[in-house]
């Protein structure tokens, strides 16, 4: 019995990695996709590392078709700063990582016209599905024990309850202003193809007119 027992034990050592092992996992991309996110924030909250600040961001929103481009500036800037920050302590992680994926799920929505990979002409979105991957998973597996929600009584004990109620919550924040984005957009360019329409009639009519008037003058 203790041979077979002592087999059981090792066998089971052998295929599952020690605690230890995983948190060491989940603090690697935490801290990178932490981190990085927080320089894409605060380029866009106070211009750092090159940024276009509020005011740059906010124009590139309006002309993309968001009704209010300087306050969707600042959602973004301070969901990238304040998810990455909470990514990379691990600090209320679900959170944070629903924080993220909402902010990328309106970057899948503006990149989306030019193509699907970083390769493509425009861009593409590849890099949004896969910073939304991430965060996701971080939001629904936890950040392991090397985190500051270590120290929260209600997040002590990761429960995956937790992770889908964030992520749920973050889809439904990022898919409606995605939506506000792309119906205000095609509003846009509704107007903008009816003003073409507009000046093209009344150029019609300016030429037509004007071939009357020369018929008129060669009769008289």
């Amino acid at each position: 019995m203790c041979p077979a027992g002592h087999f059981v034990r090792s066998h089971r050592s052998e295929s599952h990695a020690p605690p230890h092992a995983y948190d060491a996992a989940l603090l690697i991309p935490r801290l990178a996709l932490g981190f990085l996110l927080v320089g894409h924030g605060t380029q866009k909250l106070f211009r750092w590392f090159g940024g276009g600040g509020l005011e740059g961001t906010g124009q590139f929103f309006t002309m993309v078709g968001y009704p209010s481009g300087k306050t969707m500036a600042l959602v973004a800037g301070l969901s990238e700063t304040l998810g990455g920050l909470g990514l990379a302590l691990g600090l209320l992680t679900p959170l944070a990582g629903a924080a993220v994926l909402g902010t990328m799920l309106n970057a899948m929505s503006v990149n989306s016209g030019g193509g699907f990979f970083m390769m493509d002409k425009d861009g593409g979105m590849e890099l949004d599905i896969l910073v939304a991957a991430t965060a996701t998973g971080l939001a629904l597996a936890g950040p392991g024990r090397i985190a500051a929600d270590r120290f929260l009584p209600v997040l002590r004990a990761h429960r995956l309850g937790y992770g889908v109620a964030a992520v749920v919550l973050g889809a439904a924040a990022g898919g409606a202003s995605s939506c506000s984005s792309s119906s205000q957009a095609a509003l846009q360019k509704f107007c903008r193809q009816l003003v073409e329409h507009r000046g093209l009639i009344q150029g019609a009519a300016v030429v037509r007119s004007r071939r009357v008037s020369r018929q008129t003058k060669v009769r008289w």
